[in-house]
Formats: C-alpha cells, sequence, structure tokens
C-alpha cells in the first residue's frame, strides 16, 4: 500500500512540475577542434539532457564528458583523461535566457534566437551568447544551436607538441527535441 501511495504522488509531483517545462535526455551535441591537413577530431554525444521553461525563457542543457564519443578510442581516451579531465569534471552545464522568447510565437518555419548565459565547463564560468534556431515540430520543439568554445577559456592544456593539430575554438552545435512535460508523463501511464 505505501509503495503504490508513493508511486501516485511521484506522477502527481511530477505531472506538476511538468507542465511547466519541455525536456528531453537525448539531445544530440555534435563536437570539432579539427584543423586542416591533420587528423580529424570529431565526437559526439546523444545523452544531452534540454530544458525549456517558456514561462521564464530559461534554456538549460547538460552535458556528461565521458558520453562523448569519438571514432578512435585512443583519442577519447586522451580527451576524458588529459584534456576534459572528466573524472574531476563530469559535466558541463549551460544556463541561459532565450532573448524575445514567447510559445505562441513557435511555428513550423525555425525562427533565429539568441541566448545568453553561462557555461560551465571544467570548474570555470563563462558568460556567452549563442545563436539559436527555434521550431515547432510534430514530436514538440526543436532547437540548434551553436556553442563555439574558446579552449583558453577554460584553461584546457594542450601540449606544445599537437597544439597545432587541435582548433583553438571547438566548435558544438547542439540539436534536440523537447516536449511538453504533460506528454512525457501521458506516455508513462
Amino acid at each position: 500500500m505505501k509503495t503504490t501511495t508513493l508511486l501516485i504522488l511521484l506522477f502527481t509531483a511530477f505531472s506538476v512540475i511538468a507542465q511547466d517545462k519541455f525536456f528531453t535526455n537525448t539531445g544530440t551535441v555534435n563536437f570539432e577542434a579539427s584543423v586542416p591537413f591533420f587528423e580529424e577530431i570529431k565526437a559526439v554525444n546523444r545523452q544531452v539532457a534540454i530544458v525549456l521553461e517558456p514561462k521564464t525563457s530559461t534554456f538549460i542543457c547538460t552535458v556528461l564528458i565521458k558520453d562523448f564519443s569519438f571514432k578512435l578510442d585512443l583519442m577519447q581516451q586522451h580527451f576524458n583523461d588529459n584534456y576534459m579531465e572528466s573524472n574531476r569534471y563530469p559535466k558541463a552545464v549551460f544556463k541561459g535566457k532565450i532573448q524575445k522568447f514567447d510559445l505562441k510565437d513557435i511555428t513550423e518555419i525555425a525562427k533565429p534566437y539568441q541566448i545568453k548565459g553561462k557555461l560551465m565547463l571544467r570548474g570555470k564560468s563563462k558568460e556567452i551568447v549563442v545563436n539559436a534556431f527555434i521550431k515547432k515540430v510534430a514530436e514538440g520543439i526543436q532547437i540548434i544551436s551553436d556553442f563555439p568554445i574558446l579552449v583558453s577559456d577554460f584553461d584546457i592544456q594542450i601540449p606544445m607538441a599537437i597544439a597545432s593539430k587541435i582548433a583553438s575554438t571547438a566548435n558544438t552545435e547542439l540539436t534536440g527535441i523537447v516536449q511538453n512535460g504533460n506528454l512525457m508523463y501521458a506516455a508513462l501511464k
């Protein structure tokens, strides 16, 4: 009886909390720090958590660093152990406000927005502005955004011997479709 009551309370609380939020945990971040004429440095992470709170125009993106997948295992190991120190700094978080955002203005045609916020990476935080395209799709709201990350802003140490083989700006692209919390709750029933 206690278990049933607890489950009902949890689902009710989830329903109330989720009404004002759109979210997913299957967003994608593509990362590239390649330099012409050298080995490609690319990775993808398909387990990105994204939350959109339309009432406050708040946008939150959380990325677990170890979930980036590289073509070469050794490159992935160096990324996690030497550059990102993912055991010490397991995640990156961007939290910001979408400028001039109103949910009722979102249509099937992508509109450009700016998101002003703070990127927290490797124990450092930096105020940044990113461009995003937002539109309505059958599954929810699609968000596509570019996050250029200057390596020096986050004290990522690259040895001199290979510094010319790695871009000083890592280009990252976020893609995700967030769904209304009520839709997610209905799917759990």
